[in-house]
């Protein structure tokens, strides 16, 4: 069985290979953030495909900020390179929940947290609680937060 960190390294290779510039110095800079990864702290380690999984969607978000902030800053041509780099970096995440998936989760997560005593804009942190593991990986924590401050107050 082959860990996520092997799947990129291949498709390192096989970027390269095909001179394919944008991919392969995506895949570089994203296989030098798990090295750091793996050697920051006390002692070195091999990161689980979890953790790999982190260090990825991690750095996609840095691609989508980079790519508002030179849009903002009128770099379109650097704003599309970020963009581009960020949907090479999706294609090793889980697929996104959609706004209705999202949505039906937290809301169940927040009839179990008022089932459970946690009311009005208080019960935040018990939502996030419930509804983290259930959509780790697959929503931004933004997007999630959102909702449910969204739904407690409406």
């Amino acid at each position: 069985m082959t860990t996520l960190k092997d799947k990129l390294q291949d498709d390192l290779t096989v970027a390269i290979k095909a001179r394919d510039e944008l991919r392969s110095s995506t895949l570089r800079l994203t296989l030098s953030a798990i090295a750091t990864e793996e050697v920051a702290g006390k002692s070195a380690r091999q990161l689980s495909d979890d953790e790999v999984q982190k260090v990825i969607a991690r750095e996609a978000k840095k691609r989508r900020e980079a790519a508002t902030a030179f849009s903002d800053g009128g770099r379109a041509e650097q704003a599309e390179r970020e963009r581009a780099e960020g949907e090479v970096l999706a294609e090793y995440l889980p697929k996104q929940l959609s706004d209705e998936e999202l949505g039906a989760i937290v809301a169940d997560a927040v009839k179990e947290a008022v089932a459970g005593g946690a009311e009005g804009p208080r019960a935040m942190g018990a939502v996030m609680k419930i509804v983290n593991p259930k959509v780790a990986g697959r929503a931004e924590g933004g997007r999630v937060a959102a909702e449910v401050k969204r739904l407690l107050a409406g």
